[in-house]
C-alpha cells in the first residue's frame, strides 16, 4: 500500500485510505446489486433499535447537551484549545457562517417549512387535534427541538473532544486521537486505523443521503420554475454540477474556498428570511419570533426526556409511535456524520477557549436555527390556516401547504413562495441557497476525510481531496442510477443502524475528555498546562 500511495503521489495513511476507499467501493456495489435485501436486513435492524433503545438516544444526547454546558461554565471553561497564547484564526462572524453553512443549512431549507407543516397538520401527541393553536405550538417546539440545541450537541461532543486533544496535545488530526486517555498508543495500531476507517465511512454516507434529499429538493424546484422533468437523468446532472463547485471550492481550500461560499450562502440565506419577514405578516411574525423563544424554553425539558412511553395505549400502530420515526431518527442519523462536523468545527476553532467553542456552537446557530423557524414556519402555518374558523376563512386556501408536503417534502419550501410577491424570483433564488448549501457541505466533507486520512489539519495534494469530493458525487450518483428510491431508503437504514455504535462511540469520547481535563493543571495561568501523554494514558 505505501509503494501505491508513492506512485500515486498521496500524502495520506495508505491504510486508512485505501481500506476506506475499498469498503466505500465494495459497499456500494453489494447495494447497488441487491438494494431490497439489503434495506430489509437493516430495516429490521432500525426498528430494533428504535423500539429498544430509543430511550437510549434520547437520553443520551439530553445527557451530552448537559455535559458541555458544565464543562464551559465550570474551571474547565478557560482552557484555550491550542497553546496558552494562541488566537482564534477566524473572526466570529466568519466562524459562524463556517460552523453553519458547513452543518445543517441544508437541512433548514429542506426542513424550514416541511417540518412545522408536518407536526401541524400530523400532531407528534395523540390528544392534539391536527391544524389547532395547541398543534401550532408543538410543531414549533417539536421542530426546534430536533434542529436546536440537541443536534447541535451532536455536533459540539466530538468537535470539543478533536479540538481538545488535536490542539492540547499534537495528537494526528484523526477520529481515534479523542480516545487517547483511553487506549493509548494502541490509536496508531489496527485499532486506531479502524476507528478512524470506521468514521470516514459514517461521514461519506451519511453526507450521500444528504446530497440526494438536497438533489430532490433542487430538482423539485426546477420542476416547479422550469417545467423541468423530476427524473433520474435531471438528479444525475445537479449532482454533477454542484459536485464540480464543491470540488472547485476543495481545490482552493478552507480559507479562499470554503469561508467564501460559507460568507455568500449566509448572506443570501439572512436575505431570504428578511424577505418573508416584511413582505408576510410583518408584526405577527415578529411576535411569533418572541413567543417562540418562550414556546422553546418553556417546553425544552418535557420534550428533552419524553419518550411517548405511553404510545401502545393511545396510539395505533407500534410501542413507539410518532418519536420512533422522527426523534430517534434524527438522532441516529445525525450522529453518523457528527466526526465530519467535529472535525470541520475544531479544524475552525483552535485559538479559542473552552467556553467560547461550546457557547458558540450551541447556541449561536440554535438561536439562528429557532428565528429561521419561527419566521418560515409561523408564516406557513397561517397560510395554511391555524383553528376550524381561520381554515373556513381561507376557503381554498386552506390546507394547501399541508397538501404540498403530503404529496412532496421537497417540494414544500417551493409552494410556500406561491404566496409571496416575486414568487417565481424567489424560487430561483431559494433554488440557488440550496446548491450552495450543497456544494459547501460536500467540500467540507470532502476536507475533512482528507484529514482524516492523513491526519494533519494541512491539506493533501488536490488530486487526493478531489477523489473524495468526486466519491462523495458519484455514491449519490449511482445510487440515484442504478438503485432508485430503493438505494436511497435502504442507505437511510444503513446508516440508522450505524448510528448505534457510533452513538456509544460519542459517549466514549466523553468519559475520555472528562479524564483529560481532570488531568490539567490550572494552578498558575488560568488555561494550566496540558499534562504528557502517559499522563492521560489508560493504566496498563
Amino acid at each position: 500500500m505505501d509503494a501505491l500511495a508513492r506512485k500515486l503521489g498521496l500524502k495520506t495513511d495508505p491504510i486508512i485510505f485505501f481500506t476506506s476507499a475499498g469498503i466505500m467501493i465494495l459497499f456500494l456495489v453489494v447495494l447497488l446489486i441487491v438494494p431490497g435485501p439489503i434495506g430489509v436486513a437493516f430495516g429490521a435492524g432500525r426498528e430494533w433499535i428504535v423500539t429498544n433503545l430509543g430511550w437510549f438516544f434520547i437520553l443520551g444526547v439530553t445527557s451530552w447537551v448537559a455535559f458541555l454546558l458544565w464543562v464551559a461554565l465550570s474551571r474547565f471553561g478557560a482552557i484555550r484549545l491550542g497553546g496558552n497564547d494562541a488566537k482564534p484564526a477566524y473572526n466570529n462572524i466568519s466562524w459562524f457562517t463556517m460552523l453553519f453553512a458547513g452543518g445543517i443549512g441544508t437541512v433548514l431549507m429542506f426542513w424550514g417549512v416541511a417540518e412545522p407543516i408536518s407536526h401541524f397538520s400530523n400532531p407528534p401527541r395523540p390528544d392534539v387535534v391536527p391544524f389547532s393553536v395547541e398543534a401550532a405550538d408543538d410543531a414549533m417546539s417539536f421542530s426546534i427541538y430536533h434542529l436546536g440545541l440537541h443536534t447541535w450537541a451532536i455536533f459540539a461532543m466530538p468537535g470539543l473532544a478533536f479540538a481538545y486533544f488535536i490542539y492540547r496535545y499534537n495528537l494526528p488530526m484523526r477520529f481515534s486521537s479523542v480516545f487517547y486517555p483511553l487506549l493509548g498508543e494502541r490509536i496508531y495500531g489496527p485499532l486506531g486505523k479502524s476507528l478512524d476507517v470506521f468514521a470516514i465511512l459514517g461521514t461519506l454516507f451519511g453526507v450521500a443521503v444528504s446530497i440526494g434529499l438536497g438533489t430532490q429538493q433542487i430538482n423539485a424546484g426546477l420542476t416547479e420554475l422550469f417545467g423541468i422533468p423530476d427524473a433520474v437523468i435531471t438528479k444525475v446532472f445537479i449532482i454533477a454540477i454542484l459536485t464540480a463547485v464543491a470540488v472547485g471550492s476543495i481545490v482552493a481550500g478552507l480559507d479562499s474556498g470554503v469561508k467564501r461560499l460559507s460568507n455568500i450562502n449566509i448572506a443570501m440565506a439572512v436575505g431570504l428570511l428578511l424577505f418573508v419577514l416584511f413582505t408576510g405578516s410583518t408584526v405577527f411574525l415578529l411576535r411569533a419570533v418572541v413567543e417562540t423563544f418562550g414556546l422553546y424554553i418553556t417546553n425544552l425539558l418535557p420534550m428533552a426526556f419524553w419518550n411517548d412511553t405511553l404510545a401502545s395505549y393511545s396510539r395505533d400502530g407500534g410501542a413507539w409511535g410518532w418519536q420512533g420515526s422522527w426523534t430517534v431518527f434524527y438522532w441516529a442519523w445525525t450522529v453518523t456524520w457528527s466526526p465530519f462536523i467535529g472535525i470541520f468545527v475544531a479544524r475552525i476553532s483552535r485559538g479559542r477557549t473552552i467556553r467560547e467553542f461550546v457557547l458558540g456552537v450551541l447556541f449561536a446557530p440554535s438561536i439562528f436555527t429557532l428565528v429561521w423557524f419561527a419566521i418560515f414556519g409561523w408564516s406557513a402555518m397561517e397560510i395554511d390556516g391555524i383553528g376550524p374558523d381561520a381554515r373556513e376563512a381561507l376557503g381554498e386556501q386552506a390546507g394547501i401547504l399541508s397538501a404540498a408536503v403530503g404529496e412532496s417534502i421537497p417540494l414544500a419550501m417551493f409552494a410556500f413562495f406561491e404566496s409571496f410577491p416575486a414568487a417565481t424570483l424567489i424560487q430561483g433564488l431559494a433554488v440557488v441557497i440550496v446548491a450552495i448549501f450543497f456544494a459547501t457541505s460536500s467540500d467540507s466533507a470532502s476536507l475533512v476525510v482528507d484529514m482524516l486520512c492523513t491526519g494533519s489539519a494541512d491539506p493533501g495534494p488536490w488530486h487526493q481531496r478531489v477523489f473524495w469530493g468526486v466519491s462523495e458525487g458519484m455514491l449519490a450518483a449511482m445510487l440515484i442510477v442504478l438503485a432508485g428510491e430503493a438505494g436511497l431508503t435502504a442507505l437511510q437504514e444503513v446508516i440508522t443502524v450505524v448510528g448505534l455504535p457510533m452513538f456509544i462511540l460519542v459517549f466514549a469520547m466523553m468519559f475520555a475528555l472528562y479524564r483529560g481535563l481532570s488531568q490539567e493543571d490550572l494552578s498558575e495561568v488560568q488555561v494550566g498546562r496540558p499534562p504528557r501523554r502517559e499522563e492521560l494514558a489508560p493504566d496498563e
